[in-house]
């Protein structure tokens, strides 16, 4: 099963953990999250990252979803990259969380796909009046 690890700034990593396992009904044992503020060192946040990626790493690979491409969990996140082993993906959201972690099964670059897709799938205007919750 391929680990995904969540790097985001403060709490949003493990809200999105948290509504990924309310959604999914189930705590998924290859899903982790590391916070980062920004008064931590960077180099000591990219060792506990690199901790997190060899607990998750149980041969199928681990992909990294972060949060804001630029910042410093991304750039956490670029250092652990390891082609076809570790790989990283930018703009954590909900649905591309649901989604990688609904395809964990699958071989590492599946899964990269499907997350990409599950975050580009999940920005949508909604019409009004078209949405299914009745107000």
């Amino acid at each position: 099963m391929v680990g995904v690890l969540i790097i985001a700034h403060g709490d949003l990593g493990r809200s999105l953990a948290d509504c990924a396992k309310h959604i999914l009904g189930r705590e998924p044992d290859n899903l982790a999250v590391m916070a980062v503020d920004k008064t931590e060192d960077p180099e000591r946040k990219l060792a506990e990252a690199q901790g997190l990626v060899d607990k998750l790493e149980q041969g199928e690979g681990v992909v990294v979803l972060t949060d804001m491409y630029g910042g410093t969990p991304s750039n956490i996140a670029s250092r652990l990259i390891r082609p076809g082993r570790v790989e990283a993906v930018a703009g954590a959201s909900l649905p591309m969380l649901v989604r990688a972690l609904c395809y964990s099964s699958q071989p590492l670059e599946i899964v990269v796909s499907k997350a990409i897709t599950g975050g580009l799938e999940g920005v949508l205007y909604i019409i009004p009046g078209e949405g299914n919750a009745a107000i």
